[in-house]
Order: C-alpha cells, then structure tokens, then sequence
C-alpha cells in the first residue's frame, strides 16, 4: 500500500485531539492537543442548575492548532500524502445556526449569549421538556421513543431545543435551524455549512434526534408542534437523510487545506458521537461490549441488524443501524457520571485545603489524592457489610434515564472514612455499569466480551479490578492512549477510499490490547450481594423522590 495518511480528530468534554495515523499500519506519525480556553475558565457555566455550553470558538481554534500542531511534528512527504479526516465529537451537543449554518455565538450580538452556543451533551436543564417529549410520544399513535430505549433525556437533541426556544426569545427569532456538533465541525471542514444540504450523522440523528427509516426520517411535525408550537416548521428546516460514517461529507475547503496546509483532495469523513468511533478504534466486534471510561461513560455494542434488530430495547440511549459499524445495529448506553464522581469527591476534600492552607498546598494534595485513595482502597477487603453508594450524581443515563435523581449513601458509621467512602463510590459506578449489562442480557441481546478505552480505563487498575470483579468478566484494554481518535482515523480511511469496509480499516490500523482484569471468584460473589443491596438502595431512594414529586404536583 502506498504511503497515505488520515487525520482522526478527538473532540472531548475538556479538550480537542488530532492524530496523524498511517492508513496501511495504523503508526500514529504525530498527535498534538488543544485544551478549551474559555470552558476552562468556567465561561457560560453554571453547575448548580446544570447548564454548561461551550463556545464555538473553542471549537475552531482547537481545530487548527491541534491539525497545524499534529503536522508539525511529520515530514512534508506525511503532509502531502494526507488523504482524508473524520471528526468525532461529544454528543448530543446541539447549536442554534442562521440560514449559513453560522452557530449564533459567532454573530455579534449574541457572543455572550450562552443560549447561542453548542449546548454540551451534560447540560440537564431541559429535563421538564424530556419528560413532555416522553409522556406526548407514549400517547401519540406512532411512539418516537421507540428506537432510543422509550424514555427521551435532557441530555438530547428536542429537548435542549424546546428548552432554549422557551426560554430565549433573541435565539427564536434568529434560529433557523440546528446541527450536532460532530456535523457542524465536518461540515466547516468542507465549506458547506448550509443546514439543509450538510450530511447529517446517522449516529448523531438515531441515538439522540429519534430519526428513523420508519419515520421517514425525524418525528412528523404535527407531533413535533403538538408538544409545542414553537417547533412548527423546524422539521422542514432540518434533516430528512442521515449518512453512517464510511461516506464522505465532501472535499475540504480551498481555505481549509490552505489553511492546514494539505491537499485540496483532502476527503472529510461524516462525523460521529466520540464513544462510537472509539469503539471502532477498539476493534469492536459483534455481541463486544464497548466501554468508553472518562468524566461520564458511553457503552456500545453492536451486532448483526438481522438478528437483533426485531428487539426494542428498554431504557438505553437508541439501537440504530450503522451508527457505528454499517451493517451492524449500534446499540449505545451509559453512566451520566463516572469519572466526574472521583473529581467531585476530589474537590470537596481539596476546597477547604485551598482556602485554609493556600493553592500551593491544595494543587500538591490534588495531583496524590485519587491515586493515594486508590492504592489504600485496594488494600481493603469486600465485606457485606461495606458502605453502598448511588453513582447518581449526575443523574442517572441508563438504564432508565432520569437526570432528576441524585446521588446517595447508605450504611455509614463512625468508623466511614475517607478511604472507604472513596472504595464505596468506585463501587457504585461499577454497579451502574452491572445495570447496564444486566439489562442487555435481559432484553435478549448477549455480551461475549467487554473492551473498556478511555483516560480511566489507562490510568486506575483499582477501578478497573472492581469493575471486573463486579461484572464478574474480564476486561480488555486497547492499547491505544488515543482509541476515539485512532477510530476517527480509521473512519476516515474508509470514507476516503483507502479501504472498502470499516473491517479492513480496523484489521490494519487497530494497536490492539495492552492489559486483561480477571475477576477474582471470592471477591466477584462478594460484590453480587452488595450489587443486590445497590439495587435495593436505589429503589428506595427513586421511589421516594417520585413520591415527593407526587405530593408536590398534587399541593402545586
């Protein structure tokens, strides 16, 4: 094979990353990061009622700085035989756009406007809208719900719609439609921004828009305006097409390849969700369930469309064909909190030290503390008797996704501490992910292996010998320290030719495995008693939140 090279670009929750990868080996030739400036200064947040946005702008810089910083460290004859890019991005992150497909943070008047920008996949403050989306869909004669687990989420596409049209008269007079970020970026990438002719992601639009072939395409726009005015005529304005991410958006732009200093034949790839494309980077494989480890986790699995796409799964985040591999059914869940749990307990502990003993001391203590905790953890033994936590702090994503709940503790004593409260939150994200599993299994899909990737599954052993141990299977790690970036990059070899299916591009890019946690018989059977009190303690704490919920609707 002739020397080529495809470019996979990461867009993460903190950070953007690109990779220069050999399309015959899958060598990485360069990799260069850019870290959101403005999202890290906490700009156009507010976790105390949910919202967080992020800045277009974050987005176009990242793009250039990480391509022009991952080819500066290649030769000219890498840059010259670049040959394709695909782009992965968080997700469901909508933005409202202008008849040019301009997001509206990058007009003037609303560069300051949260509302105007990519409304992260996190942000919870459309839950009363999610909830009307579900309880109009299992009233309405065709359930919309159907493909995407029966329960809509905050965490998607209407409803962060339906929110901001609400709530923001300035961006309803201006919003002519709204494109995912995954498709925004490919699309900027081309030149052609117009929101009615850019390919749409099959990924972005089945798992979170409710598109389906038996819709003939996104939900009717009588059901669309039945659930708020406000959405007539949106329908005509979006989407009716989406495209699996082994085609081409296009040819990169004159300014773009100019710009980047690349080919004008340059092919970009369609975009999908990151947790999808790591999955092919992971070398996914029928009935392999996929585990994307970070601040939050995306679980995917695929199998053959013919045997389980007569199934409609409930309480997961969509089955759509081809959304990650074509030909195979993409069926997508996850925690809305993983990692994000061990920085929040990180932080309550640290805040008093930075405000007592100064930010010298509370920066030192910050960088030791989760691997201190982890290594003293490991040290204890799994008892009945140990504290159980819900890992809820975020919500809750799947199964059954209900961002209203929170976190809890239970079975504290004076003897709880620091240690053991941090053991028993490990354990609680383990036990959401045995949910998941369990309701796969359930439901009639099988899981013959599990294949975890992401910044925790590279960096904790202990998180990652309780989870085997409380799955009760063993866990393979990909090698790769870049596996969403590396499946970009294999996307964007197939969509650039390079290889005719999403197969080939895994068998000769894929870097493989580099770790396997083996459950511990003695310690798995413990925790199959603690999982029975998780679910015991979260059906406690679910149903009497549900129950003031009543009460209050009642009194209202």
């Amino acid at each position: 094979m002739k020397d080529v090279y495809v470019i996979g670009l990461d867009y993460g929750t903190d950070s953007v990353r690109a990779l220069v990868v050999h399309a015959g080996t899958g060598e990485v030739a360069g990799t260069a990061v850019h870290e959101y400036k403005r999202w890290k200064q906490g700009a156009y947040c507010d976790p105390t009622i949910s919202q967080f946005r992020q800045h277009p702008l974050d987005y176009i810089e990242g793009l250039e700085e990480t391509i022009k910083g991952a080819l500066a460290k290649t030769s000219e004859e890498v840059r010259k035989n670049v040959v394709g890019i695909s782009v992965d991005t968080t997700g469901s992150t909508p933005v409202a756009v202008d008849e040019n497909g301009t997001p509206l943070a990058l007009l003037p008047e609303f560069a300051e406007n949260p509302n105007g920008m990519f409304i992260l996949w996190k942000d919870h403050t459309a839950n009363a809208e999610a909830e009307e989306i579900n309880q109009l869909a299992y009233h309405w004669a065709t359930d919309f719900t159907k493909y995407v687990g029966g329960i809509y989420s905050s965490e998607w596409f209407w409803a962060k719609i339906l929110r901001t049209l609400r709530v923001d008269a300035s961006i309803r007079s201006k919003a002519y439609s709204w494109v995912e970020h995954c498709d925004w970026i490919s699309a900027v990438l081309t030149g052609n921004t117009n929101p009615r002719t850019l390919k749409r992601s099959r990924c972005a639009a089945g798992h979170k828009a409710m598109w389906n072939d038996e819709f003939e395409g996104l939900p009717s726009d009588e059901f669309l305006v039945k659930l708020d005015p406000l959405l007539g005529g949106l329908r005509d304005r979006l989407f009716d097409e989406s495209y699996t991410s082994d085609v081409a958006m296009g040819k990169i732009s004159p300014e773009w390849a100019e710009k980047l200093g690349l080919s004008s034949d340059v092919i970009i790839g369609v975009g999908a969700f990151d947790a999808h494309m790591g999955a092919v980077g992971a070398c996914i494989e029928p009935y392999s369930l996929c585990k994307v480890i970070g601040t939050s986790t995306c679980d995917i699995l695929t199998a053959p469309s013919e045997e389980v796409g007569h199934l409609l799964i409930r309480g997961i985040c969509g089955q759509v064909d081809g959304s990650v591999v074509p030909g195979m059914l993409g069926m997508e869940a996850g925690q809305s909190a993983f990692g994000d749990i061990y920085a929040w307990f990180q932080r309550i502990i640290t805040k008093p030290v930075r405000e007592l003993l100064g930010e010298e001391v509370a920066e030192k203590l910050s960088q030791q503390l989760i691997p201190y905790l982890a290594e003293q953890a490991a040290k204890l033994p799994v008892k009945e008797t140990d504290v159980v936590s819900l890992d809820w702090l975020n919500g809750r994503r799947t199964p059954d996704a209900n961002h209203t709940l929170k976190g809890a503790m239970a079975g504290l004593n004076l003897g709880t501490d620091t240690v053991r409260i941090f053991k028993s939150l490990v354990e609680s994200t383990a036990f959401g992910s045995k949910a998941i599993v369990e309701r796969f299994l359930q439901e009639g899909v099988a899981i013959k292996q599990v294949i975890a990737i992401g910044g925790v599954a590279k960096k904790s052993p202990f998180v990652m010998q309780t989870l085997a141990d409380v799955l009760n299977m063993p866990i393979k790690v990909a090698k790769s320290e870049q596996t969403c970036a590396l499946g970009a990059a294999m996307c964007a070899a197939v969509a650039a030719g390079v290889y005719a299916t999403m197969e080939e591009a895994q068998e000769a890019m894929s870097s493989g495995f580099d770790a396997v946690y083996e459950p511990r018989p003695d310690v798995s059977a413990v925790y199959q008693k603690l999982y029975a009190k998780y679910l015991q303690f979260g059906h406690f704490i679910e149903h009497s939140y549900l129950k003031k919920q009543a009460e209050a609707s009642l009194t209202a």
